[in-house]
């Protein structure tokens, strides 16, 4: 029998501002709802960033995340997984503080530093609801998203030996899948691995069948069958990559941080959305989509009574 599909669902992150969708969830409550809409329409995982509630601008501060966490932990029984990434444009340290002090169930972490360019975003807009909007972008022209072999180190000792959190590991090239296959061997990180494909983010790999087969190829290699592996593409790749993960072997992560749209030239009014036209592909496919239940069996997750929120 196949295995059954984890739709995650990535309800804001850091890479798209307010003034480029009226759907982007920014207010704690925003964010709120529209989580528990995505996990009511099949999302079992829950990849969620805070904003500043009044400029939209990406936020580590744990206070914001208490805003709307509770909320969405008491409306749904999907897993919070929160990200540790956070912004290319904030230190390690503020990326790491309100993950560790929340102690989630999962929470992502990057694999390997890349220049994560959002600067050619800049030129597809003349209007801004926000003045720190067109600037952001600019800066990531010259801003490298660290994240060195000792700051994975760190969120290990933070995340995995201090909280029990798992991981979803973003790989945004192929090296780092070797970087996840080394920390294996090493036994820092345990199984099952969780590995996400990023495709699509110019820095990285680009959004393609041929590239995702390579990065599969090349897991099934490094981590033979340690490993079980999901599938992001940025922008209008979002839905053919995810269909394709899934007739793979693997799972799906949609939502507005990876792309505001639903079809071409048309703007997705809700991640659920976007979860709803997934899993509608998924089960067409043959396939069954996981429950939470499911995820935190597969993934071996600490449960929802064990966090910090």
């Amino acid at each position: 029998m196949a295995q059954k599909v984890i739709i995650t669902c990535a309800v804001t992150g850091s890479i798209h501002t307010p003034s480029m969708s009226p759907y982007l969830p920014v207010t704690p409550e925003e964010i709120a709802i529209s989580a528990i809409e995505a996990a009511e329409a099949g999302a079992s995982v829950l990849h969620l960033h805070a904003r500043d509630p009044e400029s939209g601008r990406p936020s580590a501060e744990v206070n914001v995340y208490r805003r709307f966490l509770p909320k969405i932990k008491d409306a749904t029984d999907a897993v919070i997984n929160i990200t540790t990434g956070a912004s290319s444009q904030m230190t390690i340290e503020d990326r790491l503080s309100a993950p560790a002090e929340l102690s989630p169930e999962m929470c992502s972490l990057n694999m390997g530093s890349i220049n994560f360019g959002l600067f050619p975003m800049k030129d597809q807009y003349s209007e801004w609801k926000h003045d720190w909007e067109p600037q952001f972008l600019e800066n990531t022209r010259d801003t490298l998203f660290k994240n060195t072999f000792h700051d994975i180190e760190r969120l290990f000792d933070l995340m995995g030996d201090g909280c029990g959190s798992r991981y979803e590991l973003e790989c945004y090239d192929v090296g780092h899948i070797q970087t996840a296959a080394y920390y294996l061997k090493q036994k820092r990180l345990k199984e099952p691995v969780f590995l996400q494909f990023v495709m699509g983010v110019l820095g990285g790999i680009d959004a393609c069948p041929e590239n995702l087969m390579h990065m599969k190829a090349t897991a099934d290699r490094l981590l033979g069958d340690h490993y079980q592996f999901s599938v992001l593409a940025a922008g209008r790749q979002q839905m053919p990559l995810a269909t394709l993960s899934a007739i793979l072997g693997g799972n799906v992560r949609v939502g507005l941080e990876d792309s505001l749209m639903i079809g071409k030239n048309e703007l997705a009014v809700s991640n659920a959305q976007q979860v709803v036209k997934i899993r509608r592909i998924i089960e067409e496919l043959g396939y069954e989509v996981a429950t939470p239940a499911d995820v935190r069996n597969l993934l071996q997750l600490k449960g929802a009574d064990k966090v910090g929120f």
